[in-house]
C-alpha cells in the first residue's frame, strides 16, 4: 500500500489512460438551468478526449452529441412542466421508490436526489466493473454515498445548495413560509453526510471551493477547481446582425430570489425614465407570480418581453441583437449565462455576486448584488457610450477563449478522475 498526498491509502498501478465513465445527473434539463447544459459537454468533451462516457439521467433528459451514451432512469416525473403533481397510478405506487417520491413531493419536499441515487444504485449494483469512475452531477444522495464504497466517486458541487436556501429563508417574513423552504430543502442533510464519503469533489470556481469548505464537512485537499467551458461552437458573435439600441437582454425569468431579476426589473423602471430601454426575458414567468406582479406594480407592461421556450440557435440570435446583456444573480457558483454572452461579442454587466468576477474579470461591468441603483447607472452608462460597450464585447469574447473552453474542463476533470481511482486504490 502506498499514501496518497492526503493521506488516503491506495495500491502501486496507475489509471488506465482512457477511462470508463459514468456520469450521474439526477435531472439535465437540456433547455434551462446549467446541469443539462454542464452534462451535455462535458461529457462530448470527455468523449472527443477518447474516453468512454454513459449518463445516467432521471428527467428532463439531456440532449447528448455523438459520442456519449443515454440511459435513461425513469421516475414519476412529478415536477415535468407540461402535467406537474399529477397523482400517479395504483400501479406506479407499487413501486416503493416511486412511493417515496410521491409521498415527500406531497409533503413539499424535494426527493429527486434521493430516490434518483437509489434507483442509480439499483441500475449499477451489477455493472460497476463497467466503469473506472463514478462522477455525480450534484446529487450527493445515499445511492451515492453506497457507491463510493465500492468505486472510486467523484463529485461536482456547482455551489453548496445551502446558499439558495440562505438566500430564500432571508426574502420571506412568515414563520410557515420559511417552514416550507425548511422542508424544501430538507435534502440538504443527506447531501453534507454524503459527501464527506467522495474521493474526490470538483467545484467551478475559488468561490464554490470556499463556500464549499464552510457548508460542507469535506476536507480542502479532497477539493478541486475545474471552470466550467463556454460551447463556443454555438455561442459566437453573429457578424451582419444590427444591434437594437436601447435592448437588454436578461436570460433569466426565474422568480427565485437568487438569481435577481426582481433587482433587473427594479433598475429598468429607473432606466426607463431617463433613456428609451427596452428589456427582454429569455423564458416564461409563473403565471401571476411574484415577476409578473411586480411588472405590473412598475408599469414595465410595454417595456418588458418574455420569448417563451427558446433554441439555442435562436438564443444566439437574441444575443446578436442586443446592446447589451445583464447577469443580476445575487449568487452564481460559476455564471454560464455570463460566460455565453462574453462567448457571443455581447457587453456583459453583472453583479459580483459569488463566482460572477472570475468568470467577467475586466471584461465587463461589474456591480454589487441586490443593488438595482447600481444596475440602473450601469445600463446607462453603456447606452450612452456605445464604442465602451464594443469594447468590453470584445474582450468577454477574447476573455471566453483564452480560459473557457469545455476541452480544457475535460482535461482536468479526466485528471481529477486519475486521483480518485488512486485514492480509492
Amino acid at each position: 500500500m502506498t499514501s496518497t498526498p492526503d493521506g488516503e491509502k491506495g495500491n502501486h498501478g496507475a489509471p488506465p489512460d482512457k477511462l470508463r465513465v459514468c456520469l450521474l445527473s439526477y435531472r439535465s434539463n437540456p433547455h434551462c438551468g446549467g446541469q443539462g447544459v454542464y452534462v451535455k459537454n462535458l461529457s462530448r468533451a470527455l468523449a472527443d478526449l477518447g474516453h468512454k462516457v454513459d449518463v445516467l439521467s432521471g428527467p428532463p433528459y439531456p440532449e447528448l452529441d455523438p459520442g456519449a451514451e443515454l440511459v435513461r432512469l425513469q421516475s414519476l416525473d412529478l415536477y415535468n412542466a407540461q402535467n406537474p403533481f399529477r397523482m400517479p397510478t395504483f400501479m406506479e405506487l407499487s413501486n416503493p421508490v416511486n412511493l417515496l417520491e410521491w409521498l415527500s413531493v406531497s409533503s413539499m419536499g424535494f426527493p429527486e436526489p434521493l430516490t434518483f441515487g437509489i434507483r442509480a444504485c439499483l441500475h449499477l449494483r451489477r455493472r460497476l466493473a463497467s466503469y473506472d469512475v463514478l462522477h455525480d452531477n450534484q446529487s450527493l444522495s445515499y445511492g451515492v454515498w453506497w457507491l463510493a464504497d465500492r468505486m472510486p466517486s467523484v463529485a461536482t458541487i456547482h455551489h453548496p445548495i445551502t446558499v439558495d436556501r440562505d438566500v430564500a429563508m432571508a426574502s420571506v417574513r412568515s414563520p410557515a413560509k420559511k417552514l416550507k423552504i425548511l422542508r424544501w430543502y430538507s435534502f440538504i442533510g443527506m447531501q453534507l453526510r454524503a459527501s464527506r464519503h467522495l474521493h474526490r469533489i470538483i467545484t467551478v470556481s475559488e468561490c464554490s471551493k470556499r463556500d464549499i469548505a464552510q457548508a460542507f464537512p469535506v476536507r480542502p485537499a479532497r477539493v478541486r477547481v475545474v471552470p466550467n467551458g463556454i460551447n463556443t461552437e454555438l455561442f459566437r458573435p453573429l457578424y451582419g446582425i444590427p444591434r437594437n439600441p436601447g435592448e437588454v437582454l436578461v436570460t433569466n425569468s426565474a422568480d427565485t430570489p437568487l438569481k435577481g431579476l426582481y433587482h433587473l426589473l427594479k433598475a429598468m423602471a429607473g432606466a426607463r425614465k431617463r433613456r428609451q430601454a427596452r428589456l427582454v426575458v429569455i423564458g416564461t414567468p409563473k403565471k401571476d407570480g411574484g415577476v409578473v406582479k411586480l411588472i405590473r406594480e412598475l408599469g414595465l407592461g410595454d417595456a418588458v418581453r418574455f420569448t417563451g421556450r427558446v433554441g439555442d440557435e435562436e438564443l444566439v440570435r437574441h444575443y446578436a441583437k442586443a446592446a447589451m446583456a445583464v447577469v443580476p444573480s445575487v449568487y452564481e457558483g460559476f455564471g454560464l449565462p455570463a460566460g455565453e454572452a462574453m462567448a457571443c461579442g455581447v457587453p456583459v454587466i453583472s453583479t459580483t455576486g459569488g463566482a460572477l468576477p472570475e468568470v467577467v474579470g475586466g471584461a465587463g461591468v461589474l456591480v454589487p448584488p441586490a443593488d438595482p441603483a447600481a444596475l440602473e447607472e450601469a445600463i446607462v452608462d453603456l447606452l450612452d457610450h456605445p464604442d465602451k460597450a464594443a469594447a468590453l464585447g470584445q474582450a468577454g469574447y477574447e476573455r471566453v477563449h483564452r480560459l473557457f473552453t469545455w476541452k480544457r474542463a475535460a482535461e482536468l476533470t479526466a485528471d481529477v478522475y486519475r486521483e480518485a481511482i488512486r485514492a480509492y486504490r
